[in-house]
């Protein structure tokens, strides 16, 4: 387990956590489902299989929304309404955007306050969307499991216990 504890200007806590397995990056994203609240934007990085529709399914399964939740490469974004009466999850991929133009002409400056917003892929394009956001980046490593580093940006993140900062937990089997 990396457990990174540090802060950095515009920063809460910066994490990091080992996810052994599919159903441990599973599990990491009902953790974070756990933290999330309407108005919040997850944007995910990593190379190709990383696991960021992997762990975006976790998100959806702890947020109670409808699903089945897949990966939005086609489609740029698709809404799952809640099931419980919760925030909706909108799931964005901005592989095929060309930049943060792109990503605006999606309107999704219309469903963020209301809904949890992941965007795969949103490295470099998402981060104008919020000056709150939690940036998750994951490693594939050759033995098939994960490193994901998480890092709380603005206001509503510092002070939250994220994963992998000695609070939150580190490591997932």
């Amino acid at each position: 387990m990396t457990d990174v504890t540090a802060t950095t200007p515009g920063a809460s806590t910066v994490g990091a956590v080992t996810a052994a397995t599919d159903d441990a990056m599973r599990a990491l994203g009902r953790d974070l489902a756990a933290l999330s609240r309407p108005g919040d934007l997850l944007i995910l990085s990593g190379p190709l299989g990383a696991g960021k529709t992997t762990l975006t399914q976790g998100l959806a399964e702890g947020l109670g929304v409808r699903g089945p939740v897949t990966s939005p490469t086609f489609v740029i974004s698709r809404i799952h309404p809640s099931l419980t009466g919760g925030p909706a999850l909108v799931h964005v991929d901005a592989y095929r955007l060309g930049g943060a133009d792109e990503i605006d002409d999606i309107d999704l400056d219309m469903t963020l306050p209301d809904s949890v917003t992941v965007v795969e892929w949103g490295e470099g394009v998402a981060e104008g969307l919020s000056d709150e956001r939690l940036e998750i980046r994951i490693e594939r490593h050759p033995d098939d499991t994960r490193t994901v580093h998480l890092r709380g940006v603005g206001a509503r993140w510092t002070g939250t216990d994220l994963p992998g900062t000695g609070a939150g937990r580190g490591q997932r089997r």
